[in-house]
């Protein structure tokens, strides 16, 4: 089966729930409010490519290679980005709404998030080292044996875990997020 290669091209405001995406390797290419909902892109490999103001949500990501891919303004709930191929896996987020999704086992070393809503994504046992989480509302999000060292939280809001069962070594916080690493223990916590 010949595998179709796509290059530097542009997809604007285009359905792919009437026509799927062609199976295929897509590169430096940019999709511009297009709906991806519920699509099949499974075995796709995206490097160095852009979504911008598109819907991903439900998408199927089976063995999807993202490398070095941006998502900006872009509605992408209930991924499952732990299916994706593992190989080269870089992304960033940018203004995205995330629920839902899953990073269960994901290495996301320096991965950026910016002002995007992750709630009750899931982040069990991932590799987050260096990332940055930039003005993002983590609400119900999961991090359970997760490797958070060095990952930057201070402009985050709403998480909860426990220092007990995840990495920390050298992240950071803002003082008023502290209250969001004592969410086990059920203490009240009162400004001065």
């Amino acid at each position: 089966m010949e595998r179709n290669y796509i290059e530097e091209q542009t997809f604007e405001k285009v359905d792919f729930t009437s026509g799927p995406l062609k199976k295929g390797e897509y590169e430096y290419c940019h999709f511009i409010n297009c709906n991806f909902s519920n699509s099949d892109l499974s075995g796709i490999a995206f490097s160095d490519c852009g979504f911008a103001g598109c819907n991903l949500s439900l998408a199927h990501l089976a063995k999807t290679a993202l490398r070095e891919v941006k998502f900006r303004d872009s509605k992408m709930l209930g991924l499952r980005f732990d299916n994706c191929d593992k190989f080269g896996f870089s992304v960033s987020f940018d203004n995205c709404t995330l629920n839902h999704s899953s990073f269960y086992q994901t290495k996301m070393k320096k991965t950026v998030f910016f002002k995007s809503f992750l709630h009750e994504a899931d982040f069990t046992d991932s590799d987050l080292t260096s990332a940055v989480f930039d003005g993002c509302d983590l609400a119900s999000a999961k991090f359970e044996n997760s490797i958070l060292e060095r990952a930057d939280f201070r402009t985050s809001f709403n998480y909860s875990f426990d220092p007990a069962i995840n990495r920390l070594k050298k992240a950071k916080f803002s003082l008023a997020g502290i209250p969001g690493l004592l969410d086990k223990y059920d203490i009240e916590i009162f400004p001065e």
